[in-house]
């Protein structure tokens, strides 16, 4: 991993984006810590060509987005337009919003349309990817979803953007999923785990929790990854979310070679 290839997911500091004023205040924030590249998601209202033109001028580059659901499966043609207006390859389906995942005939239907929306996007030279939570560990008949998903899919048109920590909280292994993904793996979500003085599982900063990160990033890299995202959901942030981005890409620049 090199520094190049980190990216802050800016839904880490979504309560900032609800204007474009806002948003050009925190791009600029995040550009100031050391990152070179965004994730988009989380934003309000913005025209999309205004939104390129403040990540030009503060020099940052859209790693990827994630899109709503519904554009994706509904109309993959607009993801592609919105992509090439951000020079950005790689988009993800970010939750199954709306889909009962208590009932395969309707799970086993849906992975067929994103497959379908993927070869629209790969047709326009985009990579549709999948962001996951622990929901879809969820088993139907001995199967986890995620693993549904993946099988149920080809490789061309679904890649993975794997997500540490909810992997973990799911009960699956990050390390395993990473190896899984071999070769379908682009994009990968850091974020650590640590238990509070509750004792309950929450989000904390990278470095700061008890996900093995080393062996994470080693194993991800072997797999293709291009992007490592860090995210921090920002109502589950230990301190300002800006400075919660700074901790966790401290943290990964240790790592970088």
């Amino acid at each position: 991993m090199k520094k190049e290839n980190i990216a802050a997911q800016m839904y880490t500091v979504c309560s900032y984006l609800k204007t474009p004023q806002d948003i050009a205040k925190s791009l600029k924030k995040v550009k100031s810590i050391g990152y070179e590249a965004v994730q988009l998601s989380g934003l309000g209202p913005i025209d999309t060509a205004e939104l390129r033109k403040m990540m030009d001028g503060e020099g940052l580059i859209c790693a990827a987005t994630h899109e709503g659901m519904d554009m994706i499966l509904n109309e993959p043609e607009k993801v592609v337009e919105k992509l090439d207006q951000l020079g950005c390859v790689y988009t993800a389906i970010p939750h199954p919003g709306g889909i009962d995942l208590a009932n395969e005939a309707v799970v086993a239907g849906w992975i067929r349309r994103i497959n379908e929306a993927g070869k629209v996007l790969l047709e326009g030279k985009k990579v549709l990817t999948y962001h996951n939570h622990h929901i879809e560990f969820r088993k139907l008949n001995g199967k986890t979803i995620l693993d549904m998903i993946y099988d149920g899919t080809e490789a061309r048109y679904l890649q993975g953007e794997i997500d540490t920590y909810w992997v973990q909280a799911g009960g699956g292994d990050p390390v395993a999923w990473c190896e899984k993904l071999k070769n379908r793996l682009p994009l990968l979500h850091l974020k650590d785990m640590c238990i509070n003085a509750e004792t309950k599982q929450v989000f904390t900063e990278i470095g700061q929790g008890n996900l093995d990160f080393k062996r994470i990033i080693s194993v991800a890299e072997k797999s293709g990854c291009k992007w490592f995202i860090i995210e921090q959901d920002s109502n589950w942030c230990n301190n300002d979310p800006f400075e919660s981005l700074k901790i966790s890409f401290e943290y990964l620049l240790s790592l970088c070679r």
